[in-house]
C-alpha cells in the first residue's frame, strides 16, 4: 500500500483536474515544477532533463521537469508557440509567514492567442484570438481580438464552399488560436488545424447571444451595441462575447483596455480570399518560408510596431469607396511631395515604441519599470511629430494629429518616479526613484546606513580584538555572523556568543549585532513591500491613461503608414493612380512591385488596357517563361495598391474599382483531402465563376491544364464564354493559355481580344523580351525552357525531333490562312541577308519634298516593290 499524495501535491492535482488540457506550471520555492505526462512533454519539447521524485497516484514514479521561475518566461513561450496551453499556479502568501502549506492559486492561464507579455510576443504583428459561433442557416459568426492591443472586431462568413469564407479570414488576419463551441459541430476545427490554427473547445453557454450581448455592452459601459454595427448580428455578437470571456477567464483581469469593438463588413472592403492572398503573395510566399519576397514586404518599411500593424491592415482589405480612396492617396502625396516634413518625421518615428502594446501591459497590471521608461521617451518624442505639419496638411492627416492626445502629464509622472534604467522585472526592486516617495527613502536610508553600520562594526571589532582575519557575514538561515578562523579563537571576547562551528573556526554574535540586524532585515522587507506598492499605485495612475496611449498609437500608425508609402513611392519611381467608378484598368509601363526589387537587371514594363465594355478578356499566349504570370500578377497587385492607397509601379493608371480580385493560377493539389491537382483547379475555378461581378478582376493562369488536351481546351473556352456573357460588361479578365486554338475566339466574341509576349528566335536559341503586343502567338518553346532548367540534353534533343514529326503530320493538305501575329526577331546568323529593295528606296525618300501625288504613287510602287511584284506590270 503506497503512501497518499502530498498536500502540495493534492493542490497540483485539483489544478490538473480543471484545466485537464494544459501544461500545469506548479511554483515550488525558485522552481516551477511539471508532474507525470506534463513533465514528458516538458522535457521533450524544451529539451530539458526528465527526472523522477516519489511516486503518482498509481504509485508509479512520478516524472518531473522543472524551470527557474525566473526564467520561466522564455520556456513558456516556446510551449506557446508550439501551440501548447499552460496554467501558472504560483504561491500567494509568503512561505516564511504560512501556517502549514503555502496556498496556491492559478494566476494566469497562457494560450497561444491571448498572450500580452513583451517577451513571449515574437513580433510586431496582431496576435489575434478568434472565436467562432454558428449563426442562423449555414452562416458563422466571427470574432477576432487582440488582447495584446486591445483591438477587437467581428464579421461573418458562411459554411459553404468548404468554409471558404471563414478560411480567408483566416489567412487575412492569422490568429493564432480559435475557440469554437464544445458542441460537435462539422470538420471546421480540422479545417482550421489544417491552416496551422490551434483550436481550443470552450464551453456552450460562452457563446449564448443573450448573456454575450449583457457581456459586451457591460465591458464597454453602454446600454446598447447599436453603436458598433453589429446589433443584428447574433452570431457575431455570439463570438464577440466568447472572445471577450475567454481572454478574461485566462487573464485573470476585467482586461479594461478592451474598451469596444468595430464591425468588418465584407461589402466595404475589396475581397481578397485566401486562394487570391496565397497566389499573389500578399502577405506571405506562395511556397513558404519567410515574408522577406511578398507585398507585405516589399511596402512595409515603416518605423513603428504600429505602423506595421496598420499597414498590414490596409493591405489586406483594400477600400471600395472613391472618396475613401482618395483620402488616403491625398495624405501620401502629401507626404511625397515634402520631402524634408517626410524625412523628418520617419526619423522621429524611429523613437516611438510599441504605444498601443505598452497601453494594453498596464491595463492588464503587468507593464514592466522599462516599459514604462520606454513610453515615457515615446511619449516625449509626440510634441516634436506634431510641430512638423502645418494647416495645410490633408483631412486624414489633420484627423490622426487630433487624435493624439497631451500626454505630458503622465511622461512627467514617470519621468518623476522611474530610475533611468531600471531593472526588467518590478519584483526585483530599485525601480523607483529617489524623492518621489518620502516614506520609501526613508526606509532606502535605513537599509542603507544599516549596511553601513555593519562595514564600520566589522572594522571596530577587527581593532578592539585584535583579530585582523575577522569577518561579519550574512546567511539566511543564522543571518548576521561574526567569523573567526581557529588560530585566533582564544581572542575572542567573552561577550561573544556562539552560533555556529564551522570547518576552519566558528561564528558569534553580540546583542547590538542582533539588534541591528532585526533593523536591517525590517527595513529591507519594508522596504521591498512598500517599493511594490508604490509601484502597483502609479500603474494604476497610469492606467487612466489607456483610452489616450490606443487613440496616440493609432495616430502614429496612420501618420507612420502614409509617411512610407510616400517614402517608397519617392525611392522607387512610384505614381500616384486615377480611381474612377468605371470599368477600365489602363496601366501605362507597369511593373511587379516585388520582382522588380529583386531582379539584377531592369525591369521590363507593359501597358494594359482592360475595360468591362470594351477589351474585357485579353486571352494571353506566348512562350514558357515570357512573363505571362508575372504581367497578370502585376496588373493585380496595382489595383490591390490603389485601392490601399498607395502609389502604383507605374508611368500612368487608371483603375476602375474592383470589388473582388479572383486568381486561378499554379499547380497545387490538396493530398489531405484527397483533392488532385485538377480537382483543386476545379474547386477554385468554380468558387471564380460562382462569385464573379462586372466589377470584378479575374486572373486565370493556364486553366484546364491538368487533364487530356480536349477536355482542357473545351473547359477553357467555355470559361471564356462563360465570362464574357450576354451582357454588355463582364469581369475585367486575365486569360493566359497554352491552348493556342483559343485565338479564334477574338473573332467571334467582341469583347475578347489577342495579346502574346514577344520572344527573339535566333534559330538556335531563344531570348524572351518581356514585351506583351497585340496578336497571338503559335509557339510556347517549352523545350528551350526544359533544356535552360537543366533537363538532360539527349531528352531535349529526341523532345525536338518528336516535335518535327508531330508538326510533319499535321501538316495541311491545302494552303492556311495564318491566324497568328506573333512578332518572331529573327537573328541573320553568320549569313548575309540582302535588304529588300524596298526598304532601301525608302530610306532614300524625302517626304518632305514630295507633293501628294507623288506621295500616293510612291507607296503603290513601294507596295509592289515589297511584294516582289514587276513594277513594268
Amino acid at each position: 500500500m503506497t503512501d497518499g499524495p502530498t498536500p502540495a501535491m493534492r493542490q497540483y492535482y485539483a489544478v490538473k483536474a480543471r484545466y485537464p488540457d494544459a501544461i500545469i506550471f506548479f511554483r515550488m520555492g525558485d522552481f516551477y515544477e511539471t508532474f507525470g505526462d506534463d513533465a514528458g512533454v516538458v522535457a521533450r519539447e524544451l529539451e530539458i532533463t526528465l527526472t523522477a521524485r516519489g511516486r503518482d497516484r498509481n504509485g508509479e514514479r512520478m516524472p518531473l521537469a522543472g524551470v527557474p521561475h525566473h526564467a520561466a518566461d522564455g520556456y513558456i513561450a516556446r510551449l506557446v508557440n508550439k501551440g501548447y496551453k499552460v496554467v501558472i499556479c504560483d504561491q500567494v502568501e509568503d512561505p516564511k509567514t504560512a501556517k502549514g502549506i503555502v496556498k496556491r492559486e492559478v494566476t494566469r492561464v497562457i494560450t497561444p492567442g491571448t498572450l500580452i507579455d513583451s517577451s513571449m510576443l515574437g513580433s510586431a504583428g496582431a496576435h489575434y484570438l478568434m472565436a467562432v459561433a454558428p449563426d442562423r442557416a449555414d452562416s458563422f459568426g466571427l470574432a477576432f481580438l487582440d488582447v495584446s492591443t486591445g483591438e477587437f472586431f467581428v464579421s461573418s462568413g458562411s459554411g459553404e464552399r468548404g468554409y471558404a469564407d471563414i478560411i480567408s479570414e483566416v489567412v487575412r488576419y492569422r490568429p493564432t488560436e480559435a475557440i469554437v463551441p464544445e458542441s460537435p459541430g462539422g470538420d471546421l476545427p480540422a479545417r482550421l488545424e489544417a491552416l496551422g490554427v490551434t483550436v481550443s473547445r470552450y464551453r456552450d453557454d460562452a457563446f449564448d447571444p443573450g448573456v454575450a450581448y449583457k457581456r459586451l455592452c457591460s465591458q464597454f459601459g453602454t446600454t446598447t451595441l447599436d453603436g458598433y454595427g453589429c446589433a443584428q448580428m447574433t452570431g457575431a455578437i455570439a463570438a464577440a462575447g466568447a472572445a471577450l470571456l475567454y481572454a478574461q477567464e485566462t487573464q485573470q483581469s476585467p482586461l479594461p483596455h478592451i474598451s469596444g469593438l468595430s464591425t468588418r463588413v465584407p461589402s466595404e472592403n475589396m475581397l481578397l480570399d485566401a486562394i487570391t492572398l496565397r497566389n499573389l503573395e500578399i502577405t506571405a510566399p506562395i511556397r513558404g518560408g519567410n515574408d522577406a519576397n511578398t507585398l507585405l514586404s516589399t511596402l512595409d518599411i515603416t518605423e513603428t510596431p504600429m505602423g506595421s500593424r496598420m499597414m498590414r491592415s490596409f493591405l489586406i482589405a483594400p477600400l471600395l469607396r472613391k472618396d475613401a480612396i482618395e483620402a488616403r492617396l491625398d495624405a501620401v502625396e502629401w507626404f511625397f511631395d515634402r520631402t524634408i516634413e517626410r524625412q523628418a518625421l520617419r526619423a522621429a518615428l524611429g523613437d516611438v515604441a510599441d504605444i498601443e502594446r505598452i497601453a494594453g501591459r498596464i491595463a492588464y497590471g503587468n507593464a514592466g519599470p522599462r516599459d514604462l521608461v520606454t513610453l515615457r521617451d515615446s511619449l516625449e518624442a509626440i510634441p516634436g511629430i506634431k510641430a512638423l505639419f502645418d494647416a495645410d496638411a490633408p483631412p486624414l492627416i489633420r484627423e490622426a494629429l487630433d487624435m493624439m492626445a497631451d500626454h505630458a502629464s503622465a511622461a512627467d509622472l514617470i519621468a518623476r518616479a522611474i530610475v533611468d534604467d531600471p531593472p526588467a522585472l518590478a519584483r526585483s526592486g530599485g525601480m523607483i526613484r529617489d524623492g518621489f516617495n518620502a516614506k520609501l527613502d526613508d526606509l532606502r536610508h535605513l537599509a542603507t546606513s544599516g549596511k553601513d553600520w555593519i562595514a564600520e562594526f566589522q572594522q571596530q571589532e577587527r581593532e578592539r580584538t585584535g583579530i585582523r582575519s575577522l569577518r561579519v557575514g550574512y546567511n539566511r538561515v543564522f543571518g548576521y555572523y561574526i567569523e573567526v578562523t581557529r588560530p585566533n579563537l582564544h581572542l575572542v571576547p567573552p561577550e561573544y556568543e556562539r552560533r555556529q562551528t564551522i570547518a576552519n573556526g566558528e561564528r558569534y554574535t553580540t546583542p547590538d549585532l542582533r539588534e541591528k540586524e532585526a533593523m536591517i532585515a525590517t527595513a529591507e522587507d519594508r522596504l521591498s513591500a512598500l517599493e511594490a506598492e508604490v509601484y502597483a499605485d502609479l500603474i494604476r495612475t497610469l492606467a487612466a491613461e489607456v483610452p489616450g496611449l490606443q487613440a496616440t498609437a493609432r495616430a502614429v500608425g496612420l501618420l507612420d503608414v502614409y509617411s512610407a508609402l510616400a517614402e517608397v513611392a519617392a525611392r522607387y519611381g512610384y505614381t500616384r493612380p486615377r480611381i474612377e467608378e468605371s470599368g477600365r484598368i489602363l496601366i501605362r509601363d507597369g511593373r511587379h512591385p516585388v520582382v522588380e526589387r529583386n531582379l539584377q537587371t531592369p525591369f521590363v514594363p507593359n501597358d494594359t488596357e482592360l475595360d468591362s465594355g470594351g477589351t474585357q478578356i485579353m486571352i494571353i499566349t506566348g512562350a514558357n517563361m515570357s512573363g505571362k504570370s508575372t504581367y497578370m500578377r502585376a496588373v493585380a497587385l496595382c489595383c490591390i495598391m490603389a485601392q490601399m492607397g498607395s502609389f502604383v509601379p507605374a508611368r500612368h493608371a487608371t483603375i476602375g474599382i474592383v470589388d473582388r480580385v479572383f486568381t486561378r493560377v499554379g499547380a497545387f493539389d490538396d493530398l489531405a483531402s484527397g483533392q488532385s491537382t485538377f480537382m483543386v483547379e476545379m474547386l477554385e475555378l468554380a468558387n471564380i465563376l460562382n462569385n464573379v461581378t462586372p466589377q470584378s478582376l479575374v486572373i486565370l493562369d493556364e486553366i484546364g491544364r491538368g487533364t487530356s488536351t480536349l477536355d482542357g481546351s473545351a473547359i477553357a473556352r467555355a470559361v471564356v464564354e462563360f465570362l464574357h456573357g450576354k451582357a454588355v460588361v463582364g469581369p475585367r479578365t486575365l486569360f493566359a493559355t497554352h491552348f493556342h486554338d483559343l485565338v479564334d475566339l477574338e473573332g467571334s466574341l467582341a469583347r475578347v481580344k489577342n495579346f502574346h509576349f514577344a520572344v527573339k528566335d535566333t534559330g538556335t536559341d531563344v531570348v524572351f523580351l518581356r514585351k506583351i503586343i497585340p496578336g497571338a502567338t503559335d509557339r510556347s518553346y517549352g523545350v528551350h525552357v526544359a533544356h535552360l532548367a537543366g533537363v538532360p540534353k539527349k531528352v531535349t534533343d529526341r523532345a525536338r525531333q518528336l516535335m518535327k514529326e508531330a508538326s510533319a503530320r499535321q501538316l495541311p493538305d491545302g494552303p492556311r490562312a495564318p491566324l497568328y501575329t506573333q512578332m518572331l526577331l529573327i537573328d541573320p546568323g553568320e549569313g548575309v541577308v540582302e535588304e529588300n529593295p524596298a526598304i532601301k528606296e525608302l530610306r532614300a525618300l524625302n517626304p518632305n519634298e514630295m507633293t501628294p501625288i507623288e506621295a500616293l504613287n510612291t507607296l503603290c510602287r513601294l507596295h509592289r516593290l515589297a511584294n516582289g511584284e514587276d513594277e513594268e506590270r
